[in-house]
């Protein structure tokens, strides 16, 4: 029997992003423009939902024998091993490469994807995939 994993965003990045999210609510209720605290309170307002789907959407990716349990803002979703592809897709763009995990879930007529950044998993995801590679049955 294999110990569960699990992937989060790092804390630090979501700790940064709330205290961003602080500091930019501060500016605006200083800001004496009306155009400068319409923008700023968008901006807050981005921060505080980052914030939000960070810290409320953990574990993001959880693995063990029975298969993957994915959480998402609507909800989470368990994935037996037998209905999930696990593919790594890399991306190109500005000179700089960038990989993403996908989990290509199918079971019957519905289908879905999930895709997951860095951001997502705290870690390089050729990480993680080299994990669910080792721990699938």
């Amino acid at each position: 029997m294999n110990p569960s994993r699990s992937w989060s965003p790092q804390p630090g990045m979501v700790g940064l992003v709330w205290g961003l999210s602080a500091v930019s609510l501060l500016v605006t209720i200083l800001s004496s423009e009306a155009t400068s605290r319409l923008f700023l309170g968008l901006a807050t307002v981005l921060l505080l939902g980052l914030g939000a789907y960070g810290t409320f959407v953990r574990p993001r990716l959880l693995v063990d024998d029975s298969g993957l349990t994915v959480r998402t803002l609507t909800g989470t979703r368990q994935l037996p091993w037998h209905e999930v592809k696990v593919r790594l897709a890399q991306t190109r763009r500005l000179g700089r490469e960038t990989a993403t995990l996908e989990l290509d879930w199918q079971r019957g007529e519905d289908e879905q994807l999930f895709v997951f950044t860095p951001i997502d998993l705290g870690t390089d995801p050729r990480d993680v995939a080299d994990v669910l590679h080792a721990l699938r049955p």
